[in-house]
């Protein structure tokens, strides 16, 4: 099932200065859970407790935690009253930084000069305030337990929607269960009559042509016989059955409550197969036409089951 959280913690990073640390927590359709984690280094050691969390609330999905953070648009405040609240400059960095330039430079004199900005930037010059371990773990685990839990109501808002949508689905192949029911034995009647008629005509013509004549009462017996064993092989009653049964466990599977996507899986691989069954045996073009609506809306409801934990 697809769904979003996101929630935001505050860490300490000491000085006076205040980072906002933002987790997200994104879930599309999987039919397994598959977790990801696109964490910042100062977030790393959190990703346990998350995926022992993610592991414990959710059963399906592709769930990625994302984490990012910046220092908090106070810390200018904090850096008039303190100098090394942004940061302080590591000397010796910097001192071998001025000789690779100056270096640089007497062999391409041609070269600009670095700019206060690339300075800054250069990996080491600056010695940020980062906080401590503990402070991030915490915040990290707390930030991405309030996602966790908003991707799960965002994720049950949907799976509600959908359980409509499936209820409407089985509802109306309810309807035509019972409109073609019925007619079944009628259809069954008149193709055995039709069969009847033409294996009579065979079984004559086969007898003129060798020459022997049966009685009519063992031609009719060789008839009734075929005709039983074939209305055995077209009966579809089971299946009739099998398909209101299974019809009745999507309904109380999708009226309960706790993880249902697997249960669904299987239900939606039965209701194929008796639709399959039911097309197979067809003895009438209403038939075939009811079973082919079967194994669409059978199509429309897997897809939608895709998307239910």
């Amino acid at each position: 099932m697809t769904g979003y959280g996101s929630a935001s913690r505050q860490v300490s990073l000491g000085a006076g200065v205040v980072a906002d640390l933002q987790v997200e927590c994104r879930a599309v359709n999987s039919r397994f859970l598959d977790l990801g984690f696109r964490l910042p280094d100062e977030c790393r050691g959190a990703e346990p407790a998350l995926r022992e969390m993610a592991t414990h609330s959710l059963a399906r999905g592709k769930v990625e935690f994302r984490a990012a953070w910046r220092v908090n648009a106070g810390a200018a405040g904090a850096a008039k009253s303190n100098p090394h609240a942004l940061g302080a400059l590591n000397k010796d960095r910097l001192d071998a930084l001025y000789t690779l330039q100056e270096k640089a430079q007497e062999a391409f004199p041609k070269a600009q000069a670095l700019g206060i900005s690339d300075i800054l930037r250069w990996p080491g010059i600056v010695s940020e305030p980062r906080g401590e371990e503990e402070g991030w773990m915490t915040a990290t685990v707390e930030a991405g337990r309030a996602a966790l839990t908003a991707l799960s109501e965002s994720r049950q808002a949907e799976g509600k929607a959908l359980v409509g949508v499936l209820s409407t689905i089985t509802g109306k192949m309810r309807e035509i269960v019972k409109v073609i029911e019925p007619k079944v034995p009628e259809y069954v009647t008149q193709y055995q009559e039709k069969l009847s008629e033409r294996l009579a005509e065979a079984l004559a013509a086969q007898e003129q042509s060798k020459g022997v004549s049966g009685t009519g009462t063992e031609l009719m017996e060789r008839i009734r016989q075929e005709v039983v064993l074939y209305a055995v092989r077209i009966d579809v009653a089971e299946e009739f059955a099998r398909l209101k049964t299974h019809l009745q466990a999507v309904d109380t599977a999708l009226a309960g409550k706790g993880p249902v996507g697997k249960r669904l899986d299987f239900l939606m691989q039965e209701l194929n197969r008796e639709a399959n069954t039911l097309s197979s045996k067809s003895v009438s073009e209403e038939c075939t036409q009811a079973a082919l609506e079967l194994k669409l809306m059978i199509e429309q409801m897997r897809e939608q089951v895709q998307n239910l934990e």
